[in-house]
């Protein structure tokens, strides 16, 4: 693990190495060539032990999260898997686990996943140049270079297109989110490199492959996982945002349940493999996390997944990480806001005692793990307010049209039902939402992160969206009159309500 000193993880390994045999000596030096059977398989849940029956101690767990807690690192989540077995489930305030959190760019080992099962169905080729998927577009810029482009190098980040890689493809995100279809924005742009040729970390390219998979499928993003990935993987509680005109956001912004999330992981240690079923085709399992290009850092890239010496891993901006250690048999997911996976190889270096046996049953350890783990969701929360302003009742089910603006929105419409729950009703690039938001203090699912609100005073709404960090807006009703403050993007919408 790059979370437990090199030194001891490869004593560690020899150490398993030796005890297992040459058989399971091959399937952790090889990813894909063999794979450990399963007892079982957590569509339904995961089974679950004490971290000392796993090798872990339990009160230098305890002690790492406190440390966590108290330093405020931005984590709020931290799922540790071994030998099939839960041995820790920890959620940090204000994240309880109760809802499906954003998984960002960790996103994009899923449609790479998904693209694979595609083609295993015939749906498309995986060396077929990515222009024949669009015979219906005319796509700018379309030289031999972007001709010879494939759907495989797509998924592997060398797809040659104009981009600010790495370090800057939060600015090509928005130069393409900027533009009415984000598809068009994102075939449009030049060739730079000849495809193939060299490492380019780029979320548009992602947003791509989502495109042609609805268009080959017949099915946006989120229905072909839900019917051939999640269905099967018993994930049921899962969110994923789209673009304007309905493709699926292939580079990022999946919610899944942490819990969930680590199915991935299983998923692969098992070659691809669920309950008998080959839902991953295996040589894709095993060819995703190989290293395909050399991205000149610290870890290079396969099909979607970072690959290091020690792990593969899917990995979001926040702190989002699906990480798998082959030969340790385990998986790690965490989930955060601005959270440094690096924060914790302190502490998995002290609490990771004993790899090849179970640690004695430490009673007084579980207690104090546990009590730990109760508090870690506790904060000031929000109180249900007792009654509804007189605001409420006059602004509600009011359509309010919107002032030409960067976002999109042209209409909002409020409703206030109850104090448990109200809705906003969003159009935005001519597409209608609904958003569910929690009145009592509990988060509800909307299109774009987990919602709650409350009043602020008479005239003040507040609606906190729960995504990579809390995102807040304000929402202002003065006579006919709605104004929405989106502070982070520096934009206030004016609306006027239509036929007061």
């Amino acid at each position: 693990m790059k979370t437990i000193r090199k030194n001891r993880l490869w004593l560690w390994a020899a150490t398993a190495f030796l005890l297992v045999g040459l058989g399971a000596m091959l399937y952790f030096l090889i990813p894909g060539l063999s794979h450990p059977s399963a007892e079982y398989w957590p569509t339904k849940r995961w089974r679950t032990s004490t971290p000392e029956e796993q090798g872990f101690d339990s009160i230098k767990l305890a002690e790492g999260l406190q440390s966590l807690q108290e330093k405020q690192a931005g984590i709020d989540s931290l799922l540790i898997i071994r030998n099939g077995y839960l041995l820790l489930d920890a959620h940090f305030y204000p994240y309880d686990g109760s809802f499906p959190h954003n998984l960002a760019s960790a996103t994009k080992s899923f449609t790479t996943t998904l693209i694979a099962i595609a083609a295993a169905q015939g749906k498309l080729q995986l060396d077929q140049p990515m222009v024949g998927y669009f015979p219906d577009r005319t796509i700018a810029n379309l030289d031999d270079l972007k001709k010879s482009l494939t759907v495989r190098q797509l998924a592997g980040m060398v797809n040659g297109m104009q981009s600010g890689c790495l370090n800057g493809d939060e600015s090509t995100l928005d130069a393409m989110r900027s533009q009415p279809d984000w598809v068009q924005a994102a075939l449009d742009r030049k060739m730079t490199n000849p495809p193939g040729n060299q490492f380019c970390y780029d979320s548009p390219g992602m947003h791509i492959l989502s495109a042609i998979l609805q268009d080959t499928s017949g099915m946006a993003e989120l229905e072909f996982a839900r019917k051939y990935l999640f269905d099967p993987l018993g994930i049921r509680d899962a969110s994923w945002e789209a673009d304007p005109q309905g493709y699926t956001h292939g580079w990022g912004d999946l919610h899944l349940l942490p819990e969930d999330a680590a199915k991935l992981g299983y998923l692969w240690l098992h070659g691809g493999m669920w309950e008998g079923r080959q839902v991953v085709p295996a040589d894709w399992v095993a060819d995703a996390v190989k290293v395909q290009v050399s991205t000149g850092r610290k870890d290079d890239y396969g099909y979607g997944w970072w690959v290091s010496d020690d792990s593969y891993f899917c990995m979001g901006r926040g702190g989002q990480n699906i990480k798998v250690y082959p030969a340790l048999n385990a998986i790690v997911v965490t989930t955060g806001s601005v959270f440094d996976y690096a924060q914790l190889d302190p502490i998995l270096e002290a609490a990771f005692v004993s790899p090849e046996k179970p640690l004695p049953p430490n009673s007084q350890g579980a207690a104090s793990l546990n009590a730990l783990l109760a508090g870690l969701t506790q904060g000031p929360g929000l109180q249900p307010a007792a009654s509804l302003p007189e605001t409420a009742k006059v602004v509600s089910g009011r359509t309010y049209a919107c002032e030409s603006n960067p976002t999109g929105i042209t209409a909002l419409r409020f409703v206030f039902n109850d104090l448990k729950t109200a809705e906003m009703y969003m159009q935005r690039y001519g597409r209608d939402t609904i958003w569910p938001i929690g009145l009592d203090g509990k988060y509800r699912m909307a299109p774009e992160g987990p919602t709650l609100g409350f009043w602020e005073d008479s005239q003040t709404f507040i609606l906190l969206i729960f995504d990579i960090g809390t995102l807040t807006r304000q929402v202002q009703f003065t006579g006919d009159e709605l104004q929405l403050d989106i502070p982070e993007d520096g934009i206030t919408l004016e609306c006027r309500v239509q036929n007061p």
